[in-house]
């Protein structure tokens, strides 16, 4: 308890000077307009290696960035089907340090490694008040008790996941690398990058901090941009696959491969400013299940921007709804500090 109390107080006293920032001019420099590095937060989903889809561009050589990240989930699902019934209740913080090295002119490595928090958290009521105020449904979290922290799974009546202590702790440790296939210089640049990424089991699996499996994952990440008159615009995506050994989480459903992709746009009006809209979506990590919590694809909605300090730093702010409803948290606040050096 004493480690969630510090914790908490961690995310207050990381999230507080971002308030402060947003009302405070500043005074900004460009810096690229990259996707938002984040994936599906879902208990049952965020073990497995799903990789953000990176920046299109490789870091020049000698270029190191690191990026802070913080996740914010709050999940809520109560749901049954024939012989089955699943109950996600909770809120998941999952702070990560990612960084990547550019070595020559087109290649780079990297490494995230996160860590994972769990508990019924604080957040019940502003998401309950928030569903109410725009005419959303509440899902049935209004009947549940509030702060419960509840991750149970049932099939044909034996747990198959039962989890209802607070818990933290390292999870799994990615190694990453680029290449970069394609990059021009024009005013209106495009860049086509292949990346890969490495997933070692380094959490704890029967606290959901990490899968068991050792994945990897290979996919192309590509952007357009466009100079005009009131600003520069860019369109990035990209996609892949996801490969898995058998893990210990659900092991006889968990699936071996999965396909997964993001599409986005931004705009950079300001020197300090960047707005962005993201679409990632995935399909299913199980199956023999009749729950969309389980066996179906997942597409979810990142909406937010980027506040630029200086050509080095920058600031990522979003908010994370899942379209495909209850097959990913209901809202993920997304923060994510990088810097170049």
């Amino acid at each position: 308890m004493l480690i969630f109390i510090t914790m908490k107080r961690a995310a207050i006293l990381f999230l507080a000077p971002l308030v402060l920032l947003l009302c405070t001019p500043l005074a900004g420099h460009p810096f690229d307009i990259i996707p938002f590095h984040t994936k599906n937060q879902s208990p049952v989903v965020q073990i497995f290696g799903l990789p953000a889809i990176s920046d299109s561009r490789i870091l020049p050589a000698g270029g190191t960035e690191l990026t802070l990240v913080l996740d914010i989930a709050n999940n809520y699902v109560d749901d049954s089907a024939r012989n089955e019934r699943i109950t996600l209740d909770g809120e998941t913080y999952r702070l990560a340090l990612a960084g990547r090295y550019g070595i020559g002119n087109r290649l780079e490595f990297g490494f995230e490694i996160p860590y994972v928090f769990q508990s019924g958290g604080s957040l019940d009521g502003f998401i309950e008040n928030y569903h109410s105020t725009f005419g959303f449904p509440q899902g049935g979290r209004d009947q549940a008790p509030k702060g419960r922290f509840l991750l149970n799974y049932q099939r044909n009546g034996a747990n198959l996941l039962q989890i209802e202590q607070s818990h933290s702790g390292i999870g799994d440790l990615r190694l990453a690398a680029g290449f970069q296939l394609y990059r021009d210089d024009t005013d209106s640049p495009r860049a086509l990058a292949l990346r890969a990424s490495f997933k070692v089991p380094t959490g704890d699996s029967n606290e959901l901090h990490g899968s068991g499996s050792t994945d990897l994952a290979l996919w192309l990440t590509a952007s357009q941009d466009w100079k005009t008159t009131i600003g520069m615009w860019e369109i990035f995506g990209g996609g892949g696959i996801l490969g898995m050994t058998k893990g210990n989480v659900l092991p006889d459903q968990q699936q071996n491969a999965v396909a997964f992709g993001s599409l986005g746009a931004g705009w950079h009006p300001l020197a300090w400013l960047t707005l962005k809209v993201q679409f990632d979506g995935h399909t299913a990590f199980y199956k023999d299940s009749d729950l969309v919590e389980l066996s179906s694809g997942s597409v979810q909605i990142v909406m937010g921007g980027t506040l630029h300090f200086s050509d080095r730093t920058a600031l990522d702010l979003g908010v994370s709804e899942d379209l495909a409803v209850k097959t990913a948290p209901d809202v993920v606040f997304h923060f994510a500090l990088h810097h170049r050096f």
